[in-house]
């Protein structure tokens, strides 16, 4: 069963996911590839997981965080999990291009399905994939827009072409 919880942030409305204790989702309501809340889905506003995914999002948008201390479980393809396993490497106020992505996962030349993978990141700001930008450090894709994007960024003080 999925649980939620919807809860505000600088940046906009936001809801988390979860199951059986972990965190499965992070999404910018109305964002890119967000689910939409389903009416099976259970809003359970006391979840620990929830609560704490919701804490630690706020924290990290007021500046008050830059890793995040979560259980998390992700559904994706193998390749996915390889993508997503390199944008969680990727260390604040830096950045990597989706050539160089693909190539830390273990796919040189897939640089278009690293980009596609990370569109379909779940786990928004926690694993962050707005710290994956164009070839020439041009903010490209974002699920929750190029606007959030570049606010994250800039957040963090990353610099353009601040590679990882």
């Amino acid at each position: 069963m999925t649980h939620y919880l919807r809860f505000p942030s600088p940046l906009g409305p936001m809801f988390t996911t979860a199951r059986d204790g972990a965190v499965t989702g992070v999404y910018f309501e109305g964002g890119h590839h967000a689910p939409v809340i389903d009416a099976a889905w259970i809003e359970t506003p006391r979840d620990a997981a929830l609560t704490r995914c919701a804490a630690q999002v706020t924290e990290y948008l007021e500046g008050r965080r830059d890793r995040f201390d979560l259980p998390l479980a992700t559904a994706g393809t193998p390749f996915q999990q390889a993508v997503w396993r390199e944008i969680a490497r990727i260390p604040p106020g830096m950045t990597l291009s989706y050539a160089q992505l693909a190539q830390r996962a273990g796919f040189p030349g897939a640089a278009r399905a690293a980009g596609a993978a990370t569109g379909r990141n779940p786990l928004s700001i926690v694993v962050p994939c707005h710290r994956v930008v164009g070839s020439a450090g041009s903010l490209t894709g974002y699920a929750g827009g190029l606007e959030r994007k570049a606010r994250l960024l800039a957040l963090e003080g990353a610099r353009p072409g601040a590679a990882a």
